[in-house]
């Protein structure tokens, strides 16, 4: 018998799937990509799994490759995933009453496809409960998360067997676009995207590509003071 939880799951599982068309190529070409900076499977499977966030992994990778300090590799791979604290904290108030070890595992697969996905549904069905809620989270994980690790593994396997003019890195964008189009919804998101664009632009210069890592950090001002100003704007 197909009980609430379960239909959410599915859903969940459903609204999920479509991500397996970027998923795919992306985890490929950071596999291809890692093994020929000279990165073993073993390091290349243990970044994918312990790190599973794809933006980061490229920017480590590409830092390492130019021989950029530890630190500064460090702090720019957490400036790109900061927005990981942004999408916890909007959960929160949805998942936040599930138990610890539940949110840990939420905290693991919380990805940007999977958060994306969520969010809209929650705003959508405000009548789940945490634990449909949850249901439907774990859902759009099912098919987003392993494809992550199997596709990293075959690019890193097969990369030196992957003709060199195959575009499989179309998909690098082609996610971020996908992904960050919808969840404009606010002048604070328009203007966060803008000056994080003319910030990478602007500090193409700086070495180790520390230009994202300036970016980012004046983007997520930029977002922050937009918003608390539209908040004053709005209060009697």
């Amino acid at each position: 018998m197909t009980t609430p939880l379960s239909r959410d799951f599915w859903q969940g599982f459903r609204d999920g799937a479509p991500f397996i068309l970027v998923i795919v190529p992306f985890g490929a070409v950071f596999g291809v990509v890692a093994t020929e900076v000279g990165l073993n499977i073993a390091q290349i499977m243990g970044f994918s799994v312990l790190v599973i966030a794809g933006a980061a992994q490229f920017v480590a990778l590409q830092m390492m490759v130019e021989n950029a300090p530890v630190l500064i590799v460090l702090a720019a791979s957490l400036a790109v995933n900061l927005r990981m604290a942004m999408y916890s904290a909007s959960l929160a108030p949805h998942l936040g009453q599930v138990s610890w070890w539940k949110r840990g595992l939420i905290s693991y697969v919380m990805v940007d496809q999977v958060y994306a996905a969520s969010i809209l549904k929650y705003d959508q069905r405000p009548e789940m409960t945490p634990a449909q809620k949850l249901a439907y989270f774990v859902g759009v994980a099912a098919p987003v998360v392993p494809p992550w690790y199997l596709a990293t593994w075959a690019g890193a396997a097969l990369g030196a067997n992957i003709p060199a003019g195959l575009p499989i890195d179309f998909a690098v964008p082609i996610t971020f676009l996908a992904l960050i189009v919808p969840m404009l919804r606010s002048l604070a998101h328009v203007a966060a995207a803008l000056v994080s664009i003319l910030g990478v632009l602007v500090f193409a210069f700086l070495p180790f590509n520390l230009g994202l890592l300036v970016a980012a950090l004046l983007a997520m001002m930029t977002g922050a003071e937009v918003e608390r100003r539209m908040s004053a704007r709005r209060a009697p």
